[in-house]
């Protein structure tokens, strides 16, 4: 019951739920490319980020002083479960259509801070 309760916290912040549909529609994503789309600071996005591991939401991987994130690999049945419910059900929402839009903009013309 306890992990059933911490997966679905996790999903409960607008901020977390964002994060989580724009890996689902890019797969990986830098810390820099999320603080850019959801135009918060690095230290928000990131403690978001770590909430998200925690609840073993996401995994990560290092390149240089970046950290790179992306949905993770091995989620339980429940979380494959929730993100085909959210793939089918809120990736058209206006919110996450402006993230996807965002994030397309600011990576075309990405500075090559961790590329």
């Amino acid at each position: 019951m306890k992990h059933l309760a911490q997966t679905m916290k996790a999903l409960s912040d607008p901020i977390r739920l964002r994060i989580v549909l724009l890996l689902q529609a890019e797969g990986e994503l830098c810390v820099c490319d999320l603080m850019a789309v959801l135009n918060l600071p690095q230290s928000t996005v990131s403690r978001h980020l770590a909430y998200l591991k925690r609840s073993c939401w996401v995994d990560t991987r290092r390149e240089g002083v970046w950290m790179h994130y992306a949905l993770s690999r091995e989620s339980c049945d429940i979380c494959r479960d929730l993100l085909m419910i959210l793939k089918q059900n809120a990736g058209n929402l206006p919110e996450a259509e402006s993230d996807r839009t965002a994030l397309a903009a600011f990576l075309k013309d990405k500075p090559s801070c961790c590329s």
